[in-house]
């Protein structure tokens, strides 16, 4: 989120905050996670909390978004399987561990029942996007937006749904789901 009016950003109070809202939601988890809270863990005024997100969610979405570009970035090996694998063990490592992840699980649950959190997350599609770049240089032949759509979601969905559901992520093997979805 861009900052709103007066100074600019601090780029130090920004990671101060984006680091703080991870660690507390992992301490306290989300209920209990505060603008208040955020702000003195960070040691940062309320007010510049307030001045650049309206809400825990907006601070977590954005916490978890930057973390989830570095965690879910891969270097392409040129060869589909070991690059859909390395993805996939990536994407298993950013929702099973990372306290980014933790983030991400947390404002899904809370989308369930919060419409406002649910549109912060449909705009912003923090797998989607990173899942995307994978498969438009392994497969092709997704050179449409359906096509490419259908794929992140084959790609991305049963490790999402294995994860979110509490299945032990031990189990996934990411070479395996590379094979099924190259298949």
């Amino acid at each position: 989120m861009e900052s709103k009016v007066g100074r600019p950003r601090s780029e130090r109070a920004r990671e101060a905050v984006l680091h703080a809202v991870d660690d507390l939601l992992v301490e306290v988890g989300y209920a209990a996670v505060t603008m208040k809270g955020i702000a003195e863990r960070a040691s940062v005024s309320r007010q510049t909390v307030y001045r650049w997100w309206s809400t825990k969610a907006e601070i977590l979405l954005e916490a978890s978004a930057t973390d989830a570009e570095d965690e879910l970035a891969i270097t392409p090996t040129g060869d589909p399987l070991d690059d859909l694998t390395t993805y996939l063990q990536a994407l298993i490592n950013f929702l099973a561990h990372s306290h980014a992840g933790s983030a991400y699980r947390a404002l899904i649950g809370e989308a369930q029942h919060d419409p406002d959190v649910a549109k912060l997350l449909a705009d912003k599609d923090v797998l989607g996007d990173s899942a995307r770049v994978v498969i438009a240089r392994a497969v092709p032949a997704c050179d449409t937006p359906q096509a490419l759509e259908f794929a992140t979601a084959r790609l991305i969905g049963p490790t999402f749904f294995a994860i979110m559901s509490g299945r032990d992520p031990r189990q996934l093997d990411p070479q395996a789901l590379a094979r099924t979805f190259l298949a």
